[in-house]
């Protein structure tokens, strides 16, 4: 009896020491789970519409922001090319993949990341309009997991500056007509011709190789190009410049990055590069533990963050005069 007794506390002293010792891995498996989790790089989607030198920088100045604080952050850099099929594609996979926090670069790619992710934060930039781009319901405030950055550009004044120096009669104006961001600028051109007294001659196109042809259509009808920051002609502005050249008429952009290839007399914007940056202090702000619904839309208001290039060769073929205040207030003057 006294031997069946100790055999069965045996057991019993058996068992308990399994049970602990299975408790104890248990939890140093969950505490290495959680540790992975907290060393785990933080993985951040960016999409762009399409490539050319001002979203380029853009692009650019987040990775370096991020980067500052999370060296081994990973960057999914995604370009849709102009397709808005394939900004959704690449929406849904940064939401399979579960990436920390996405970014839209342009209006298309952004709307499409809004629409496909709503369990993490997604970022806007260079967005025109965001309220009228559905993204969010009011500037003041995010939407959700939603927040981003503004690049509303002084389009007024951009052609009161180039009226300033020539005998602007009829503005011509390429844009592309499925992009909010673009329709809403070819709109405000618009407006700013009516009240200046200046006729307005706009041009819509779907992608970027429908740009010259557009270009083409309207030039002998114009004394002017104007080039928003609509990122499918923008990509395209080597084609507008080489039928200006033909047509023997200026170019005023809303581009500066994209503009100092040569060929635009007069470019006045945003340093996308600055953009970036900025960008990439609200991503901070935000893996930091902001909410993006409490976060405003942020502009670009600060006169550092505006740019002004003026092209001399083209003034002079042109036989243009370029105010002398003008040139000393460009960031860069091409000769």
């Amino acid at each position: 009896m006294k031997t069946k007794f100790l055999t069965i506390l045996l057991f019993a002293a058996l068992a308990v020491t399994l049970v602990m010792t299975g408790c104890s891995k248990s939890e140093e498996a969950a505490a290495d789970e959680e540790k992975a989790v907290e060393t785990a790089p933080i993985e951040i989607g960016i999409s762009k519409i399409v490539a050319h030198p001002a979203l380029d920088a853009l692009e650019q100045g987040i990775i370096e922001v991020v980067s500052e604080k999370y060296p081994d952050a990973i960057f999914d850099l995604q370009n849709a090319n102009g397709e808005m099929a394939t900004a959704s594609s690449i929406a849904q996979k940064f939401k399979s993949e579960k990436v920390d926090l996405a970014v839209g670069i342009a209006t298309p790619t952004a709307q499409a990341l809004a629409q496909a992710i709503s369990d993490v934060p997604v970022v806007f930039c260079a967005v025109t309009d965001p309220v009228d781009a559905g993204l969010i319901v009011s500037t003041d405030k995010g939407e959700g997991n939603i927040t981003g950055v503004s690049d509303m550009t002084p389009v007024k004044e951009q052609i009161e500056l180039l009226a300033s120096m020539i005998d602007l009669k009829t503005l011509g104006h390429v844009y592309t007509n499925a992009e909010a961001n673009a329709v809403r600028l070819a709109e405000i051109a618009e407006e700013v011709c009516t009240e200046l007294g200046i006729k307005f001659i706009g041009t819509g196109v779907s992608n970027s190789a429908e740009v010259k042809q557009a270009a083409q259509t309207i030039a002998g009808k114009v004394d002017a190009f104007y080039v928003s920051t609509d990122n499918t002609v923008v990509s395209a502005i080597s084609a507008i410049v080489d039928v200006a050249e033909k047509a023997g008429i200026p170019i005023v952009s809303a581009d500066p990055t994209s503009s100092e290839s040569g060929g635009v007399l007069l470019s006045w914007g945003f340093d996308y590069y600055k953009m970036g940056k900025a960008t990439g202090r609200m991503i901070l702000d935000i893996l930091d533990g902001a909410e993006p619904d409490g976060m405003p839309t942020m502009f670009m208001t600060e006169p550092s963050d505006i740019d002004l290039l003026v092209d001399t060769d083209v003034a002079e073929t042109l036989d243009i005069t370029i105010p002398s205040d003008v040139l000393s207030a460009a960031r860069k003057v091409q000769k």
